[in-house]
């Protein structure tokens, strides 16, 4: 509709520029009716179209039947929320992972099955209308007993995404059912038919052309009637229709993607904390809540470990200028965080992230001393093997590097066999592990007198390793030990925050 209205403007602009002043009488008539009409269907035709609003569940909030509930009214409460993605119920992934990841023994593999029963069918339970899709709910574990049995033969990437997917397949059918039964009409969407993505099973990378035109085909069209589309996170499908995966908290991402395809006004994002808070409470009790934070920031401290949000979250939202609200489905009355492009208060520090299971790769050659080409060479060779690096530090003979793990399968990020030979070629090759990345998130860090001496004078009795500060001014980070990080953060957010 606001296309036709921008249309038909133009159309009348075109008229008045044709036929102005110095026009015949006869052309000043017709331009007259003709412009009546045009202005006659802007009129008309030019109402604002109602606000749209992409809300996301986490495996928290759609937890069981009181959880779902929960989630539903906030859903129903709220006129502009037209699309939902939901993530698996709370646990579901983990034994699926299990599951994929191949359990020989029998017994074992039926005590998962069984669990992963139990969870549905105690929501099944308390349902008014079960039966509406206690059949859909039965077929689906029955695919996950068949594909574990695959797993435990010969597991695989591919296989693992086609497995861990049915989480969000079953959590959708309920929390549909859940909806309809409290009046509000809702529709479950199969996301994998506008969800494309490349074929990097477990860390499928989307591609947004190809989403944007399937959305506009196949969702577009939904979001007309008078219902609520709900639908999963964390899944798509490649070009050949295989399902695949986002990777970990890939939800998030997910939802963002939909947003911008639509167009929406907002995106939230419905956890179990309500929002996003100077560190993670369960770190630092003395952590407080932050009701307003910028993009940037906010994405500094998605990458670097805040867990309320999956890193990629906000790339869809920021390229469209869609403001997020992050809150707490158990307490909606609480408010939560907004995100958004600008905001009127950007403190020097604004939060402490955690990021643990980091791998940490040394190269060591003495041919790097004032040598060229040495780097372009190792990054050649991680390119090739789709190895993404994070944080990097060189000397004169050395370099240092961090992964982290961003697929599915859970655990500290490893080099593959065949680039550990291909770098070894080229120096030596130290892998370590056992480490976490602590980010302090802020704005103008690096142009600012003292704030690196106030920092690091807090830590004095730490080792701290790889410092990475001054090529962002929102991150001041760095390495510590598995065993020091929780000390760390606590330490740090003393200093900085309380």
């Amino acid at each position: 509709m606001l296309y036709l209205t921008t249309y038909y403007r133009s159309a009348l602009l075109t008229l008045r520029r044709d036929f102005g002043p110095e026009s015949p009488p006869l052309y000043k008539i017709f331009y007259y009716f003709i412009g009546r009409l045009v202005l006659s269907f802007v009129d008309n035709n030019s109402a604002v179209p109602p606000p749209i609003t992409v809300a996301k569940f986490g495996g928290t909030s759609v937890a069981d039947h009181a959880a779902m509930s929960r989630s539903a009214t906030i859903i129903k409460e709220n006129p502009s929320a037209k699309v939902v993605l939901i993530s698996a119920c709370s646990g579901v992934t983990n034994l699926l992972v299990e599951l994929a990841n191949g359990i020989a023994d029998n017994e074992q593999r039926s005590q998962r099955l069984q669990q992963l029963r139990t969870i549905h069918q105690n929501i099944l339970d308390n349902l008014a209308k079960p039966d509406a899709v206690s059949a859909d709910i039965d077929q689906l574990i029955d695919n996950i007993a068949v594909l574990s049995e695959q797993a435990a033969k010969a597991p695989s990437a591919q296989l693992t995404d086609q497995l861990v997917s049915h989480g969000e397949l079953l959590s959708t059918f309920l929390f549909t059912q859940i909806l309809n039964e409290m009046g509000a009409n809702s529709l479950r969407f199969d996301i994998r038919q506008v969800m494309r993505t490349d074929s990097q099973f477990g860390k499928a990378v989307p591609n947004t052309n190809d989403i944007h035109q399937l959305t506009a085909t196949y969702l577009q069209p939904q979001l007309i009637k008078d219902q609520i589309i709900v639908s999963q996170g964390f899944i798509g499908a490649d070009s050949e229709g295989k399902t695949t995966t986002l990777g970990r908290g890939g939800s998030d991402y997910s939802a963002a993607l939909v947003a911008e395809a639509i167009d929406a006004d907002t995106l939230e994002i419905w956890t179990d904390v309500p929002g996003m808070y100077t560190t993670d409470p369960r770190l630092a009790t003395a952590a407080k809540p932050i009701q307003e934070i910028s993009f940037s920031e906010a994405s500094e401290m998605a990458n670097f470990g805040a867990k309320i949000l999956h890193p990629s979250t906000l790339l869809p939202a920021l390229r469209q200028q869609i403001p997020v609200f992050i809150g707490s489905s158990k307490a909606p009355e609480q408010g939560g965080t907004w995100i958004r492009e600008t905001v009127e208060d950007a403190p020097l520090y604004r939060a402490l992230a955690l990021r643990c299971n980091q791998t940490m790769v040394t190269l060591t050659s003495l041919n790097m001393f004032h040598a060229y080409g040495f780097l372009a060479e190792v990054f050649r060779i991680l390119a090739e093997y789709k190895i993404s690096i994070d944080l990097i530090t060189t000397s004169e003979v050395s370099v240092s590097l961090t992964l982290d793990q961003t697929d599915t399968g859970g655990g500290a990020p490893t080099l593959p066999t065949g680039a550990i030979e291909e770098l070894s070629k080229l120096c030596r090759v130290e892998v370590e592990q056992d480490l976490c990345l602590v980010a302090l998130i802020g704005n103008q860090m690096s142009n600012t007198k003292g704030s690196a001496k106030q920092v690091f004078g807090a830590l004095e009795n730490y080792n701290l390793r790889m410092i990475c500060y001054g090529a962002s001014p929102h991150n001041l980070c760095f390495l510590v030990k598995t065993a020091d990080s929780k000390t760390v953060v606590k330490t740090l957010h003393r200093e900085l925050f309380e």
